[in-house]
């Protein structure tokens, strides 16, 4: 059965966003080799609003070679967006309906992992219905004071067992957990 990873990045002090939603505060290194994250992924979840922001994003032109490479290897996959508005779409699959039986019948699909890619409101669901597998929460060296928590408002515990810690040049620091059931 496929797992479905949250990969993040997280401030320091626990923040997926800043208060206007800014993300200008992510690092990309070369050597957190994001494409061999990707290479074990078939299937991408989004909620609507980051599958409109992100889900069909294309670098600028003068983008690098790197983040040429990476969008592509995104572009890619499967794609599910997680909406009470249905829509056609022919590059995703809208999903309005059972949460936890739309995602359990991916799950049975068959192939390589998931990547719950949020936005916030999704990864609240998915966290408060115990459908995450493994939390890659990538820490990076900034505090904001104030914007969008990770964990809020939990309706229950996480319980987690640290799986794997990868410190980046930039100073990022990648904690890997799994879910105890």
């Amino acid at each position: 059965m496929k797992k479905i990873v949250l990969d993040l990045a997280v401030t320091l002090d626990g923040f997926i966003e800043g208060p206007n939603g800014e993300i200008d505060w992510c690092i990309m290194d070369d050597d957190m080799d994001f494409n061999g994250f990707l290479s074990g992924i078939d299937t991408i979840f989004y909620g609507r609003v980051s599958y409109d922001a992100w889900g069909n994003y294309q670098p600028d032109a003068n983008a690098g070679k790197t983040e040429q490479e990476l969008w592509k290897n995104v572009h890619e996959k499967k794609k599910f967006v997680f909406s009470k508005q249905e829509r056609n779409d022919d590059r995703a699959s809208f999903v309005s309906g059972d949460i936890v039986a739309a995602v359990n019948a991916i799950r049975n699909e068959g192939g390589k992992d998931i990547w719950l890619y949020g936005g916030a409101g999704l990864i609240k669901t998915f966290i408060d219905l115990g459908l995450i597998d493994v939390y890659r929460v990538s820490v990076h060296p900034v505090a904001l004071g104030s914007g969008k928590p990770l964990f809020e408002n939990l309706k229950e515990r996480v319980r987690l067992k640290l799986m794997d810690t990868k410190v980046f040049r930039s100073g990022v620091v990648q904690l890997i957990y799994e879910t105890e059931k």
